[in-house]
């Protein structure tokens, strides 16, 4: 009991209070009772653990973790440069990298960050190759997922003369220097352009752009969300030569959404969205001849997809990768664009009975003969080294996945990676020589582990969280020595030393022959003689786990909140999720939905037997993919789920994007059983608990149309459901008093209905 928080006076009195009565009163016992009961009752209030509440998660966000921003490495590697902000002016500052906290030197002032008599209010910038001119980053818009519009300004390091990138042509897209830092290429309206920086000339490179029609340079809808690509193009080294893609997207069916903004009339966005079985994108490669505006078509043979080209760092060698439309065999084609009439050389191709993984591990060395990849056909994904002459040499090896690559410290020749290789919960980094040998761990072999290095590969700022406990982030070298605390939570970790707290416990789940990671979050006062009630938490699906031992930032504070209302919180990863290698992951395919609702049905049938846990009160909650789950699992697992609630879920494949879609079900021509026997459109009928279906009405990934159609199947088959849609909002369902607004109504629907 800490009388002090009362206040010096008010202990004093509460002190001399109690001596005096029991000196003089101690005959009368009840009194003294009374007394010290009337006496607890005014401490407790102001002695408690605090109450979570929704809106101190996610309107005041009071749990928001902070991190390391704006490192951004020089070519020295050993200093950075960052945005600075004081008193709501901008400057750009220089640091030493093992002087972080330190004041650093002011490269740009706040008062050079004026154009026309107007601060510039900069969300980002880059340096070009020598450092001597910035390019700045503003006013940028979104687009989709990754994409944006910015205006751009260029700046003089040594003049500090600020001018606009292209006043004619803007906001623009995808802004980069030229590797000599004598250009700037950047996308408008679908076509490409380079701007002179000597001359101040703007060269438009292609002109047949066109909204819905023809995109040069950039991506369409598609790929950015399902191969994460964005930027479709890539100088040459010698800077004379951009290799870029061209969508030709007029045979892609259009999709249609409508926008309420308390206007007479709502405003309708129409873009290319190829569904399952649809026509995609003709993609296409070109070169473009900086200085001559000429541009050259590349011929890569058959392919459906091309979801990724680079330049070799030292040559003009492109490389390319080309994808079949089952996405199960892709080819790496080497390309020599200095060439009269550049060729393209298949060197290396993959093969797999499912599918492969397209992601950014691939790294060129500079020996201009080799490269570094990931791949996964010894059944988990490991590192290998591909020469341009077709031959292939595996670096690590073991019963685990590499997560991913960090990167190459070219002279000492050592690979930097993350992998799951000390538990599929955790991250770690690690090290090894590209010819195999010197494997060395170089962060906690627990937890989660997060690398950003610096240029040279010298120095990384790692973040490490666990389930438990808030990150920090901290500067290490190389060999993975920390030399400094960049950010520890500290004022996070006070604020929840405030309240009572469960803690999150990893468990195995072995229900006949599988063995499922799981983790539980119980109230802090748990008692195993009462009964509780289960809200699990998924998703399920490919290339995500809710079971890892990370931090879990505000979602795992409403998991609090729910714990100090009364609920077990439980999740589980399903066959078909990460880290456990290829026949785990691969093992759902062409039948998204039907294995992991049998694990869901099967965890939550495992817990009904727990002793402490009420067997008839357990939930479901997904969003996205975890929404087509908890569908599934209130539907065709009637008997087991009292209640769900599903957000911006998938109800029918048939009505998701080809890339993804088809990657694990082929098409509903090849698949159609596939895609009737898992889409919860079809199993309405069986629902027997409470539904809560929410959806943002301006979901451009997971379509409004999904649970429209679940609507639908619910009237058709006369069953009583909850609906919420947001309007205007994403798939992502935020801004203003969204998020709070959301939560607060999940929780009220959670504690009528479980």
């Amino acid at each position: 009991m800490k009388l002090l928080t009362l206040g010096k006076g008010f202990s004093r009195f509460l002190s001399v209070q109690c001596n005096h009565f029991y000196f003089y009163n101690k005959k009368y016992t009840m009194q003294k009772a009374l007394f010290f009961f009337i006496l607890g009752m005014i401490i407790h209030p102001l002695t408690a653990q605090k109450e979570l509440t929704v809106e101190s998660i996610w309107k005041k966000y009071e749990f928001y973790s902070q991190g390391v921003s704006g490192f951004n490495g020089m070519n020295d590697g050993i200093h950075f440069t960052k945005l600075t902000e004081d008193k709501g002016k901008q400057s750009i500052t220089k640091h030493k990298i093992t002087d972080y906290a330190g004041s650093g030197d002011v490269l740009v002032k706040s008062e050079e960050l004026i154009y026309n008599g107007k601060s510039i209010d900069v969300s980002d910038y880059q340096f070009n190759e020598d450092e001597s001119k910035i390019l700045l980053i503003t006013e940028e818009t979104s687009i989709y997922r990754r994409s944006y519009n910015a205006v751009h300004y260029l700046m003089d390091m040594k003049t500090k003369k600020i001018e606009p990138l292209d006043t004619e042509h803007s906001p623009q897209t995808l802004a980069e220097y030229s590797p000599d830092g004598m250009k700037v290429s950047y996308i408008y309206k679908n076509d490409l352009f380079v701007k002179d920086l000597a001359s101040g000339k703007v060269k438009q490179l292609t002109e047949d752009g066109k909204k819905n029609k023809v995109i040069n340079g950039t991506t369409d809808w598609v790929y950015e969300e399902e191969f994460a690509l964005t930027k479709a193009y890539d100088w040459s080294p010698d800077s004379k030569t951009i290799a870029f893609l061209r969508f030709n997207e007029k045979k892609v069916k259009e999709f249609t959404m409508t926008y309420y903004k308390n206007e007479l009339y709502p405003e309708e966005y129409t873009f290319k969205y190829p569904k399952a079985g649809e026509e995609n994108s003709k993609v296409t490669l070109h070169t473009v001849s900086v200085s001559k505006g000429k541009v050259s078509n590349i011929n890569l043979g058959e392919y459906e997809y091309i979801p990724r080209l680079t330049y070799s760092p030292i040559d003009n060698q492109l490389i390319v990768q080309t994808l079949n439309r089952h996405q199960n065999h892709v080819k790496y084609h080497i390309i020599n664009t200095s060439a009269k009439k550049p060729v393209s050389k298949v060197f290396h191709e993959e093969i797999d009975k499912a599918y492969v993984e397209i992601d950014d591990n691939l790294l060129i060395l500079n020996d201009g003969k080799s490269l570094i990849r990931t791949s996964e056909k010894d059944g988990y994904n490991h590192i290998y080294k591909v020469g341009f002459d077709g031959s292939t040499t595996q670096i690590t090896k073991g019963s685990w996945d590499v997560i991913e690559l960090h990167g190459i410290d070219t002279k000492n020749e050592n690979i930097y990676f993350s992998s799951a290789e000390f538990g599929t919960i955790s991250k770690t980094i690690s090290k090894i020589r590209v010819d195999g040998s010197n494997k060395t761990l170089i962060s906690s072999d627990h937890g989660y582990n997060d690398a950003e290095f610096t240029n040279g590969m010298n120095y990384f700022v790692k973040t490490y969280s666990d389930a438990n406990r808030p990150p920090v982030s901290t500067l290490c070298d190389n060999a993975g020595k920390e030399l400094a605390v960049l950010q520890d939570n500290s004022a996070l970790n006070e604020k929840l030393s405030s309240y009572t707290l469960g803690k999150k416990e990893f468990f195995t789940l072995e229900l006949e022959g599988r063995s499922l990671n799981a983790w539980m979050l119980k109230p802090a006062n748990f008692d195993p003689a009462k009964k509780y009630p289960v809200y699990m938490i998924v998703y399920g699906g490919p290339g995500h786990n809710e079971v890892i031992d990370s931090w879990g930032g505000m979602n795992l504070m409403y998991h609090q909140l729910l714990a100090q209302k009364g609920y077990i919180v439980v999740s589980v990863d399903p066959r078909g999720t990460m880290y456990r290698g290829a026949e785990f992951k691969k093992s759902t395919y062409l039948q998204l939905g039907k294995l992991e609702t049998e694990d869901f049905i099967d965890a939550a049938k495992y817990l009904q037997k727990q002793s402490y846990i009420d067997p008839a009160r357990i939930g479901i909650q997904g969003w996205s993919y975890g929404g087509f789950m908890s569908s599934l699992c209130i539907t065709k697992g009637a008997d087991v789920f009292k209640a769900a609630i599903a957000v911006a879920p998938v109800t029918n494949w048939k009505f998701y994007d080809n890339i993804y879609t088809e990657r694990f079900m082929r098409t509903p021509e090849e698949n159609p059983n596939g895609y009737e026997e898992n889409s919860p459109v079809n199993f309405a009928k069986l629902l027997k608990g409470k539904y809560l279906l929410i959806h943002g009405s301006g979901d451009d990934n997971v379509h409004y149309q999904n649970t429209m159609e679940m609507i639908n199947a619910m009237v058709a088959a006369d069953k009583d459901f909850e609906h919420f849609i947001y309007p205007n909002k994403n798939h992502g369902i935020y801004g203003g008093n969204t998020r709070n607004h959301l939560f607060r109504m999940m929780l009220n629907f959670t504690m009528e209905n479980l």
